[in-house]
C-alpha cells in the first residue's frame, strides 16, 4: 500500500517526502479529531470493576 501512495505521489524525492508527511499529519489530525471522539464512549475504559 505504501509503495503505490509513493508511485502515485507527484515530484521527486523530497516532494513526495514532504506531501508524505502531509498526508500522515493530516491522517493523524482527523483520527484525533472525528475518529477517536467518536468511538471513546464505545470502549470499555471507563468501566472500573474494582470498588473502594
Amino acid at each position: 500500500m505504501y509503495g503505490w501512495i509513493w508511485r502515485h505521489l507527484p515530484g521527486n524525492a523530497l516532494v513526495r517526502s514532504l506531501l508524505s508527511l502531509v498526508l500522515v499529519a493530516g491522517v493523524v489530525y482527523l483520527l484525533f479529531s472525528y475518529v477517536f471522539p467518536w468511538a471513546e464512549p464505545l470502549l470499555p475504559f471507563n468501566d472500573v470493576t474494582v470498588e473502594g
